[in-house]
């Protein structure tokens, strides 16, 4: 009777695990050193934004569009007893994560970048830098452009009997709403290249379905942004432009991050 190789050699499936939980652990490491790098980034910028302009003055830089369209007099309220502590530390909190967030990424992309190819790190990195810039951009346009045009707007519409003192708290909500609406919504050229590379969808397709796309993009503005034309607008129109900047940049893309593979298949294809 012959035995099965497992029984002929009881420590061979052993040996062929043998060196495989350094390489585990010391992945571990790393990511646990690179997160442990991330957080003291954020701390540190943290602290800074604490000693100036402090938690008070995040506040106030954050609520200055809202305040300035405020009736004479009036002013903010905070209903909570601790909101007057709380909501600042908290507006601090995320101005420092957001200003850190290159310093996050960088970590995020020194852990992975070594298991990548050259031809993915051609594609990854372009679009992290982008993707970081566009986020910066979108939420830079709302509170710049569309608190300045929708909160006047909105200011209008309440009755003279009504007394406007909005709540700190919610306010917070509402700009951490409205920052990611359009922090996302700028987005949309990352994911237009993303989808095209993986050859979900192709260019062309990307071109006949712009009609679909600005139904879709109306009536994903009408539900994030104020119940007012300008902001609606202002988000509908960045959305329809950047989606034809994500067309151009999944030619671009596709051309210039192909896998070798791909390249010389592309090659032979040409000089047949």
């Amino acid at each position: 009777m012959s035995s099965s190789p497992s029984s002929q050699d009881p420590g061979k499936h052993d040996d062929e695990l043998a060196g495989t939980e350094q390489p585990f652990v010391s992945h571990l490491i790393e990511l646990r050193d690179r997160l442990l790098k991330a957080v003291y980034g954020v701390a540190a910028v943290f602290a800074l934004l604490c000693l100036y302009p402090g938690p008070s003055g995040m506040y106030d830089l954050l609520a200055r569009p809202l305040v300035a369209a405020l009736p004479s007099g009036s002013k903010m309220i905070a209903v909570g007893v601790v909101s007057p502590f709380l909501i600042p530390i908290k507006v601090t909190l995320l101005a420092g994560f957001g200003a850190a967030l290159p310093w996050v990424l960088y970590q995020v992309w020194a852990f992975v970048a070594p298991g990548l190819y050259k031809h993915e790190k051609r594609l990854v990195m372009p679009l992290v830098v982008t993707s970081t810039l566009l986020f910066y951009t979108g939420v830079a346009f709302c509170y710049f452009f569309v608190f300045g045009q929708a909160f006047p707007a909105i200011q209008s519409m309440a009755p003279t009997s009504v007394a406007v003192s909005p709540d700190i708290e919610a306010y917070l909500d509402f700009v951490i709403t409205m920052f990611l609406a359009f922090g996302v919504a700028f987005e949309v050229p990352v994911a237009v290249i993303i989808l095209a590379r993986l050859g979900i969808v192709t260019v062309e397709q990307l071109r006949e379905w712009r009609r679909y796309f600005w139904v879709a993009a109306a009536a994903a503005a009408g539900l994030v942004t104020p119940p007012d034309a300008v902001s609606m607008v202002a988000l509908l129109i960045p959305m329809g432009l950047l989606y034809e900047f994500g067309i151009i940049g999944a030619q671009f893309f596709i051309r210039h991050t192909k896998a070798p593979d791909d390249e010389a298949a592309a090659d032979k294809a040409q000089s047949s």
